[in-house]
């Protein structure tokens, strides 16, 4: 099913945003469980200051790139198709990444240094996708003139 350019960059934005919203509680809670376990030490805190300071230098250089050549790519489309909201390397890339993530916060549970680096590691993700995704506004991508 053919659909509009703008609508696929729609469809990229909510994949964006939505990973993005979903990683930053998932970190919260996290980080928030590790604390709750060791109330005195500082790792937790230390593990949240630096997912977000390597989010934000992630966001603005690696990220900001791709989320621009996405934009690109999909204006280029000649006949674009829901599923080419994002290039197949990057569906298969979230494929095994989901699932992963998923695993890695269940093992997670109960052991604190774990807690930290998984919840460190997807606030660091999240906060990426997020400042990145400021992206989307700078080019309005999601203007119906472009």
């Amino acid at each position: 099913m053919q659909i509009s350019h703008r609508s696929l960059i729609i469809i990229a934005g909510i994949v964006w945003y939505g990973g993005g919203i979903s990683l930053l509680l998932k970190g919260w809670v996290l980080i928030k469980h590790a604390y709750l376990i060791d109330a005195q030490s500082n790792w937790a805190f230390i593990a949240a200051v630096v997912g977000v300071i390597a989010g934000l230098l992630k966001g603005m250089s690696i990220f900001n790139k791709s989320c621009k050549k996405n934009i690109k790519r999909i204006h280029a489309l000649p006949n674009p198709r829901i599923w080419q909201c994002l290039r197949p390397g990057m569906l298969i890339f979230l494929a095994i990444i989901i699932p992963a993530g998923a695993w890695m916060s269940r093992a997670a549970i109960e052991n604190y240094t774990f807690l930290c680096l998984v919840g460190g590691l997807d606030l660091s993700i999240s906060i990426a996708l997020l400042t990145s995704s400021l992206v989307f506004w700078k080019l309005k991508a999601f203007s119906p003139k472009n």
